[in-house]
């Protein structure tokens, strides 16, 4: 613990629950602002804004940081861009492998995602070096606590 005063032991659990919650945050705002840069601002004809914003709402974010996020995206303040990335690559033992990223950073990202493939025995291929391979049907997806076999 941090002490015996009361506002120690507040401060640190506080300072790491503020933690927590400011990388959740970060992340939702990300997916926000990408979600209304590509579909348009609007929640009720853009699917995956209403989707972001639904998740934001379930982590008790708040309205206005969440019209912020969607004025950033589309395009009504200035702030950072944040890009979709696809890099395509074979694992180690010749496993093909797709990477989808979601960054405000080009040149950091393809880095880390290079030596990620490095470190595990792999190599970061070009563009359509294993797409072929792939065919995206859909994303599947249970909420919390739900029973999967039905």
């Amino acid at each position: 613990m941090a002490g015996h005063s009361k506002w120690a032991n507040i401060r640190h659990r506080k300072g790491a629950q503020d933690a927590k919650r400011g990388k959740i945050f970060s992340k939702l705002i990300r997916e926000i602002t990408v979600a209304a840069k590509m579909g348009g601002g609007d929640p009720a004809a853009n699917p995956r804004l209403r989707t972001a914003i639904d998740k934001a709402l379930s982590q008790n974010m708040t309205r206005d940081t969440i019209d912020r996020a969607v004025k950033r995206g589309s395009g009504d303040t200035e702030g950072e861009n944040y890009e979709e990335l696809r890099y395509e690559g074979y694992g180690a033992v010749g496993v093909a492998v797709m990477v989808d990223c979601l960054t405000d950073n080009k040149n950091r990202t393809v880095s880390e995602v290079r030596h990620a493939f490095s470190k595990r025995g792999g190599n970061l291929g070009t563009d359509g070096s294993v797409s072929y391979l792939f065919t995206k049907q859909g994303i599947l997806s249970y909420a919390a606590g739900a029973d999967e076999d039905q």
